[in-house]
């Protein structure tokens, strides 16, 4: 069995920061793959050689995370010690689900996209029970994990994760690519904490308006709630929403019920705790983002150029504190 994926001279991450003690190995068996017609995509656009690999090329290591749809895994290529993540799918999950066009634009968007704020996908392979997909490794983690710990974060750290995601998402729009589905369980840290947008499930490669509804109720942008067309302005609104739940905690649109949400979002009931203690500035920045017109919300080039994201953010993106 063979698969292509691109020698990525970028990636930071190295092998000696995961010991072989801690790789876990298991018992995997893939057979010689055949043509599966709902699913049939190779990853073969890339600015980097290729290379062949095989399944003995890795070390299958300890479990990262599971899902409706499979698992994902630490692993590493023996020779050159190069950490990666395998995302296994189960092919009987996304067939139930019937997800198989969602599954293949996720593939096709993200392995097309190299920015240094997303997460990459090298290539796939698949047996007939399963899909694996070769993802860049993310050693520190979902973003939902920190804020979980941490209750809620520094302005310093959030004005630096919303200016990584103003400028992947501003590569992505050029690229014609709306996430759609940005929230702290979709945002990954590497070694220096430096945040990596994931899971393109939702994201659609479109220049014209969409209509479906998708991604997590908390995050929807009301145009999306109230079933309109909506275009790239619902990622600037999920930021909006990020830099409120990155500093109080908690969505803004928060509520007991589905109903509540839906209400709260449509009449923008937005409105800023006593505790913790946050900056104007900061606010300003959200209420510029939380405008119920999208045409009027902030632009992701005034969100990199807002005198709070200049004043707190660090440039190169790394978050350690």
């Amino acid at each position: 069995m063979k698969i292509q994926i691109s020698a990525d001279k970028n990636q930071t991450l190295v092998a000696s920061q995961i010991s072989k003690s801690n790789l876990s190995l298991l018992s995997v068996s893939l057979v010689f793959f055949k043509s599966h017609p709902e699913i049939h995509l190779m990853a073969t656009k890339s600015d980097s050689p290729k290379r062949e690999w095989s399944l003995n090329d890795f070390e299958i290591g300890k479990p990262l995370g599971k899902g409706k749809f499979g698992r994902v895994y630490v692993a590493r290529e023996v020779k050159s010690k190069y950490v990666v993540a395998l995302k296994v799918l189960f092919k009987k999950q996304i067939k139930k689900y019937k997800i198989h066009h969602q599954l293949k634009r996720e593939m096709e968007i993200q392995t097309s996209l190299r920015h240094p704020n997303i997460l990459r996908l090298y290539g796939w392979f698949h047996d007939d029970e399963r899909i694996v997909l070769i993802l860049e490794y993310a050693h520190g983690g979902e973003l939902y994990g920190l804020l979980r710990e941490n209750t809620h974060l520094s302005e310093k750290q959030t004005a630096t994760y919303i200016l990584s995601l103003a400028q992947a998402l501003a590569y992505c729009h050029e690229k014609h690519v709306i996430h759609r589905d940005i929230k702290p369980e979709n945002l990954l840290l590497d070694h220096e904490g430096r945040l990596k947008i994931a899971d393109f499930g939702w994201s659609v490669q479109s220049s014209s308006k969409r209509r479906t509804m998708c991604g997590t109720l908390d995050y929807l942008a009301p145009e999306m709630v109230e079933n309109r067309a909506h275009d790239y302005a619902v990622d600037n609104w999920t930021l909006g929403i990020l830099c409120y739940e990155f500093l109080y905690g908690t969505p803004p649109f928060e509520a007991e019920s589905q109903r509540d949400t839906f209400k709260r979002i449509t009449n923008i009931d937005l409105s800023f705790p006593s505790s913790p203690q946050v900056s104007a500035e900061s606010k300003h920045l959200i209420t510029q983002l939380l405008v119920k017109d999208s045409s009027k919300r902030l632009s992701l080039q005034k969100i990199m150029e807002h005198p709070w994201i200049m004043k707190n953010a660090d440039p190169s993106g790394i978050c350690n504190n």
